[in-house]
């Protein structure tokens, strides 16, 4: 299970980065301390599988990325998507410059609430143009996509075709998203 500092006190982007590295997947929310456990079979099978799709089709003007890798859109947050698409030409620059046009989070346990609600409201605040949530246990991929400064929220499950135009066009099946790739049979 995931766990949230319930803690008056929040960090700074300085007291985050002295954390000692403990093998947990530490992020900073509004100042607040999000710890993970390593993620199961199941989300990084969704996370590879979409990342290579992502890869495949993904313009020279931009790069996708996955966690761990920071996006920092203010003092007191430092969040991991899983999956992350920049502008290229910012990606070499400050970190400071880096656009984030795309974030993918792959639910488990231990982080559904903090997805589906916090990072949700965090993504959206900081003017992410997309946000797609994979459940890989139920074949659904949530898409959200920024229309005056709100999420518009699609869903599409199982066999359906997500075809997204944002960032992008890239041709997702939530199911295959959770099938091996790499068997022989």
């Amino acid at each position: 299970m995931g766990f949230v500092d319930t803690t008056p006190r929040k960090l700074t982007l300085a007291q985050f980065d002295a954390l000692p590295d403990d093998g947990m997947r530490h992020e900073l929310l509004d100042g607040r301390l999000l710890v993970t456990p390593g993620p199961k079979e199941e989300h990084q099978r969704a996370a590879g599988v979409c990342y290579a799709a992502l890869l495949r089709a993904c313009p020279e003007d931009m790069e996708v990325f996955f966690a761990p890798f920071d996006f920092r859109p203010n003092g007191r947050t430092s969040l991991q998507p899983d999956l992350m698409v920049f502008q290229y030409h910012d990606v070499d620059g400050d970190e400071a410059r880096r656009t984030l046009i795309l974030a993918v989070e792959v639910l488990s346990p231990s982080n559904r609430s903090t997805d589906l609600i916090r990072k949700r409201h965090a993504y959206q605040k900081a003017g992410i143009a997309s946000y797609w949530i994979i459940d890989p246990d139920a074949f659904v991929v949530t898409v959200l996509e920024l229309a005056d400064g709100e999420y518009i929220e699609r869903t599409f499950k199982g066999d359906e075709v997500f075809a997204a135009e944002r960032p992008f066009p890239v041709r997702i099946v939530p199911a295959d998203l959770a099938r091996r790739v790499n068997r022989s049979t």
